[in-house]
């Protein structure tokens, strides 16, 4: 459908409003969704990634090769591209992309958020320190070394803590550590995930911070001139108490009081300005108890995975659309989000195996209030859980008057599905 979409625009039948580079790791599920909202805006898109993309056929000679970590030389490419095509705003699709999609929009005149602003986003240590010089509740932590011993360590934190990568997102490498003699074993293994993830030993220290207990919620808003645009609330039914925090269920609008989720907006509001971030989208985490509002993390991105497709504004806008129109400077139509409750579900990996099927998806889209099942993990690859994995098993929406009713929905669906693996 991407390709049809875009093949539109490539003949021309589409008035080209402006020019976008969309910044696209190899390993997204938001490709689709991107290039669907640039076709029906009639913006022309540059597609950046790390590899030859699979729409290459299709963009004729509209694709730049970039190392996402190598800014100098990837912001060059990209300020050379533009001399010849120039370019109406560079927008990173996840967060892969945030630090290159600022040095290049900075070195163009664009729009965009301080590279040291995205920095501070990318690293949860500058993030706790910013957050913590702001006022906000955040979490107690420290730093961690390769070369500090567990034992040594184990004896400067508070207990329950949470050890996790400095960078990575999505829940891989976290792992709570509820007593003094675990957090040895604990630091061991998210070190073997980030030594994984990162086999040049760039990123090898780890953050260990408090565990907070309480009801967790994410924020999904824009950053327009420093002002945040609150787009959605969603609740996490679903307890994340550890030992891994596999996130599952997000529900919007949020159950919260009125006066509740004012607080988490405007705690959310003051993060994004401790961390300095100014123009785009933000995705934020926190977490509510008797003590207050905790702001756990803010990143200088949208939602992941498939999980935008819960929100649609105004007359059926999605959340990719009001990226691009705020990034290339279009008009921006009113977009409160829809009436009707929404909610996806990311479906966990629970065991270890290759993938042989998914059964039972045609009885999970039977149920009432279900309006969509992706499997994005085909048959034949390896499924890895939580902490060391760093994907779901795919993505299930449903839509219903009621928050209660969308959970209700997401819960029956998801209890038809068998996972078959080879073992």
């Amino acid at each position: 459908m991407a390709g049809g979409i875009l093949l539109n625009s490539i003949r021309g039948q589409l008035t080209v409003m402006a020019r976008v580079l969309l910044l696209i790791p190899s390993r997204t599920y938001r490709t689709h969704d991107f290039m669907e909202a640039a076709s029906r805006l009639g913006v022309e898109v540059v597609v950046g990634s790390e590899h030859r993309s699979a729409l290459a056929a299709l963009m004729e000679g509209r694709q730049l090769r970039l190392d996402f970590h190598d800014l100098e030389r990837s912001t060059q490419r990209i300020v050379a591209f533009a001399r010849d095509h120039p370019l109406n705003a560079v927008v990173a699709v996840d967060d892969t992309g945030t630090l290159l999609a600022a040095s290049a929009a900075k070195a163009l005149g664009l729009a965009h958020n301080p590279v040291d602003a995205v920095e501070a986003a990318r690293d949860k240590a500058r993030m706790r320190q910013r957050f913590q010089a702001a006022g906000l509740l955040t979490p107690g932590f420290r730093t961690v070394e390769a070369r500090e011993d567990a034992a040594a360590v184990a004896t400067t934190v508070r207990f329950p803590c949470v050890v996790k990568p400095l960078d990575l997102s999505g829940s891989q490498g976290v792992v709570k550590a509820d007593a003094l003699d675990t957090l040895p074993d604990v630091l061991a293994r998210v070190r073997a995930i980030v030594a994984a993830c990162q086999p040049d030993g760039v990123r090898s220290a780890v953050l260990v911070e408090d565990f907070i207990a309480g009801e967790e919620v994410a924020v999904e808003a824009l950053l327009r001139g420093g002002e945040l645009d609150l787009l959605a609330i969603f609740d996490k039914p679903d307890p994340l108490n550890g030992p891994f925090f596999e996130e599952t269920i997000y529900v919007t609008p949020s159950r919260l009081t009125t006066e509740r989720q004012a607080e988490i907006r405007d705690t959310t509001a003051r993060a994004a300005r401790a961390l300095g971030l100014t123009d785009g989208p933000i995705h934020a985490e926190l977490r509510i108890n008797e003590g207050g509002i905790w702001m756990l993390e803010l990143a200088a991105r949208s939602i992941g995975g498939l999980c935008s497709r819960t929100l649609r504004f105004g007359s059926g806008i999605s959340l990719e659309e009001l990226i691009l129109r705020h990034a290339a400077d279009l008009p921006m139509p009113a977009h409160d989000r829809e009436r009707s409750a929404a909610g996806v579900m990311m479906l966990p990996i629970a065991t270890k195996g290759r993938l042989k099927a998914v059964a039972g998806q045609a009885e999970a889209r039977k149920v009432a209030g279900v309006d969509g099942l992706v499997i994005t993990i085909p048959p034949g690859e390896q499924l890895v859980p939580l902490p060391e994995g760093d994907r779901y098993l795919g993505f299930m929406f449903a839509r219903a008057e009621s928050p209660a009713a969308v959970e209700a929905a997401l819960r029956e669906a998801h209890a038809q599905l068998r996972i078959i693996t080879d073992g």
